[in-house]
């Protein structure tokens, strides 16, 4: 089929200029041989810009990592309390708690689920959001279900964890070690 293109090709030039006659006689007579077609190139796309990889890092260690920092948890979670008094590891639980919390309050504004009072009487709706209610003891029939509340839940009301800023060889890296000098 690419012959017989070129060949018709070459028979409508020849119309126009005589010079192209002797190339298809010498085409048709085997003297001359075709250029090989070529393949329709698509236009070269240009390449975006590269844009800089954000380095990895789940908001998870980022939440472990500023619990750490804040408050020492994971400091005080790992410490073994064998050898420490009631007294002692009380004193440091005050720290902990009050520094976690306030992290966690900063970051995720946490707040009670339910407004009721734990064990005060609750209804739960017919068609309830099994992520809201988690419903415990004897559990028979169809909703509304009526009873009491033993946990009110949580709930944040934002989430504003830091962007990860370091590099990839840091981003699991919970708490760096520190070095006296």
């Amino acid at each position: 089929m690419g012959r017989i293109f070129v060949a018709v090709r070459a028979f409508f030039r020849t119309l126009f200029n005589g010079e192209l006659a002797a190339q298809v006689d010498d085409l048709l007579a085997g003297r001359l041989a075709l250029p090989a077609p070529q393949a329709e190139t698509p236009p070269k796309k240009e390449a975006a810009p590269a844009r800089p990889r954000p380095p990895a890092r789940s908001e998870a260690v980022t939440l472990l990592a500023t619990l750490q920092r804040e408050g020492r948890l994971i400091d005080f979670l790992k410490q073994p309390l064998d050898g420490f008094s009631d007294a002692q590891i009380g004193a440091v639980v005050r720290d902990v708690h009050r520094d976690c919390a306030a992290a966690l309050e900063r970051l995720f504004g946490v707040e009670p689920l339910a407004s009721e009072q734990e064990g005060a009487p609750v209804d739960v709706p017919q068609g309830f959001d099994a992520g809201q209610y988690h419903l415990v003891g004897n559990v028979a029939g169809q909703p509304p279900f009526h009873g009491k509340l033993t946990h009110h839940g949580w709930r944040a009301t934002r989430c504003e964890l830091p962007k990860w800023t370091g590099s990839d060889g840091s981003a699991l890296v919970v708490a760096p070690a520190e070095v006296e000098l």
